[in-house]
């Protein structure tokens, strides 16, 4: 009699990692239920803000998102759909507020924004009354901001070249450790700084250029902290090429290293001065403001957009007033803004992508 052994093959069955896969339209089926429930639930249940039903449905959507790829696709992938749904709700919950507050701001400036609210001051209009504009707050905004730059942008760039290339020691570390202090400085700090040592100590006036200092404490670390990151980026290897070639260290930073680097550390500089523009508290210390046109930032009050928009809304039950805040505010959004498409478009045209 012949016995028959039957060998079973061990070995773990390979199960394709397609399988059980939501269709691509399913999120976005997920996301309009979950609205749609959301908004359900806050009508029957009685919350009356619009934000309380949103959030409602933010939750029901990462909830509903991982029970059902637990169902179907198993935990593993649930798992990766739940953090996938947590990056895209705290994404909206981000741009919802940015978008209100510019469609809002659109909305009520630009019944202000015309050639004559562009080209006209404050000067002998009553606060109350109609009429006026804000052409000596904007000349103010632009040489403050532009001098400011013309101080802080090449005492950062230096700083961060001896960082980058030079810095060794205790004394880097000292200047990397100041850096990193005076980018968490508030805003009114540096003001009292220069108030206390410009305007007091050494007896300077009110002025444009006593904001200006301020506003250059405030740009300098931001200036230094984005062109030490972008430096290190530049290959060693182009280091190397030029100094085997026998080119001094300093022309090769100046030559090689910096070329290189330009299109970030003009990024980092435009999105400092983009930082500095919307600031407040050291004009309001140093520059105390003005209700004509002075172009001279050196001698006497000087305007700016930020101190401009603080006054014109400052003034109660004044239906004038808040209409020209809420013109400043746009013009103030929009050279922000153009700052920072300016900066992306550099940054873009200078990136390795670019052939550049």
């Amino acid at each position: 009699m012949t016995a028959t052994v039957v060998v079973e093959d061990a070995r773990p069955v390979a199960r394709p990692l397609t399988a059980n896969r939501l269709p691509k339209w399913a999120p976005a089926v997920v996301a309009l239920g979950s609205i749609a429930l959301g908004c359900g639930i806050g009508a029957v249940g009685g919350p009356a803000s619009h934000l309380q039903w949103g959030l409602i449905s933010a939750l029901l959507f990462v909830l509903i998102s991982y029970v059902l790829s637990a169902r179907v696709e198993g935990r593993r992938q649930a798992k990766d759909r739940l953090a996938t749904s947590v990056v895209w709700v705290a994404f909206i919950l981000a741009v919802v507020p940015l978008v209100a507050l510019t469609v809002y701001t659109v909305q009520q400036g630009s019944e202000v924004v015309n050639g004559f609210f562009l080209s006209h001051s404050m000067k002998g209009v009553i606060q109350s009354g109609p009429g006026g504009g804000i052409y000596h707050a904007l000349i103010g905004t632009l040489e403050q901001v532009a001098l400011a730059t013309a101080m802080a942008a090449p005492i950062g760039l230096l700083t961060a070249v001896y960082l980058v290339e030079y810095g060794r020691g205790k004394l880097a570390k000292a200047v990397t450790f100041f850096v990193d202090v005076m980018t968490g400085i508030p805003s009114i700090v540096a003001g009292l700084f220069i108030l206390s040592l410009w305007n007091l100590a050494l007896g300077f006036s009110y002025s444009g250029f006593s904001g200006s200092l301020a506003l250059a404490i405030l740009m300098m670390p931001v200036v230094v902290r984005s062109t030490e990151e972008m430096l290190k980026l530049v290959p060693n290897e182009l280091r190397e090429a030029s100094y085997a070639l026998g080119v001094p260290k300093w022309k090769t930073i100046l030559r090689i290293v910096l070329p290189t680097a330009i299109g970030g550390i003009t990024t980092g500089v435009m999105l400092a001065v983009a930082r500095i523009t919307g600031e407040t508290a050291p004009v309001m210390m140093l520059v105390f403001g003005a209700d004509y046109i002075n172009s001279n930032p050196f001698d006497g009050p000087q305007q700016s957009l930020p101190m401009y928009i603080w006054q014109q809304y400052s003034q109660v039950n004044n239906d004038y007033g808040y209409a020209r805040a809420w013109g400043a505010a746009l013009v103030l959004i929009a050279f922000v803004m153009g700052l920072n498409l300016i900066a992306r478009g550099i940054a873009r045209w200078r990136s390795p992508k670019g052939g550049h």
